[in-house]
């Protein structure tokens, strides 16, 4: 059985803060989407194998969709959560659109099963309020914000960096403002991609990186994560 990942780095300093409040918007998530990472190995089955508690999931104030603002903790209890982070803007292929890839297509197969579909959530959280608000969120998420679809998709914000920052620390998801020539800040961020696999009591027990966003090991990790206890009726 291939050595599952275990990922987590220290929180580096966050400028988010030097952020332009202005700036365009890029291409559509749609249009930027990437193939995800070959896998040449079989994925373990389901429920072969643990995936041991690394942390808690912090809370913090976010927004949704329709500008209401709840604590981050109410898209990581209950159901089995893969939260990750990104802006509606970005362009870099290895970064937000190759997690939107990712997750289009883990939802695809997730919509295949409904024993499990309505267990999981996704969740996407925006590293740019000054951009990314409600609004842009609603724009950007479409039609996967269905809130009647059987796996729901959560596109988040929040109301300032002052809110967001404690989360990116916590979760140790590093992000920095790229500056031009002349030392000013542009609108790109780079940043490590990383999706946090959350289980029902709010406890992250895996972290993929650019490497291994491989749908079909993401769906045994779930799979392994509902086998723990009695599923919902």
């Amino acid at each position: 059985m291939p050595i599952l990942r275990r990922v987590r780095t220290a929180a580096t300093a966050l400028v988010l803060g030097a952020l332009l409040a202005d700036g365009s918007q890029g291409a559509s998530n749609a249009d930027l989407a990437p193939s995800t990472p070959h896998q040449d190995f079989v994925a373990p089955a389901a429920g072969s194998y643990r995936l041991p508690p690394i942390q808690r999931s912090p809370n913090g104030r976010v927004v949704d969709i329709d500008g209401r603002t709840y604590g981050l903790a109410r898209y990581t209890r209950e159901r089995i959560t893969l939260l990750s982070f990104m802006y509606t803007y970005c362009v870099d292929p290895v970064g937000c659109p190759l997690a939107y890839a990712t997750l289009t297509q883990l939802r695809e197969r997730l919509l295949r099963r409904p024993d499990m579909a309505r267990q999981v959530r996704l969740v996407s959280l925006s590293f740019d309020p000054s951009h990314d608000d409600a609004a842009s969120m609603r724009m950007y998420a479409g039609a996967l914000a269905d809130p009647k679809s059987p796996v729901r998709w959560h596109f988040l914000t929040t109301r300032s960096v002052a809110d967001l920052k404690p989360m990116l620390d916590d979760l140790g998801q590093d992000v920095s403002v790229e500056l031009d020539t002349q030392g000013r800040p542009t609108r790109v961020l780079n940043h490590m991609l990383k999706l946090f696999l959350i289980d029902r009591d709010g406890r992250v027990r895996e972290i993929y990186t650019t490497a291994f966003l491989m749908p079909e090991v993401m769906f045994n990790d779930i799979e392994t994560l509902l086998l723990e206890t009695p599923r919902a009726p």
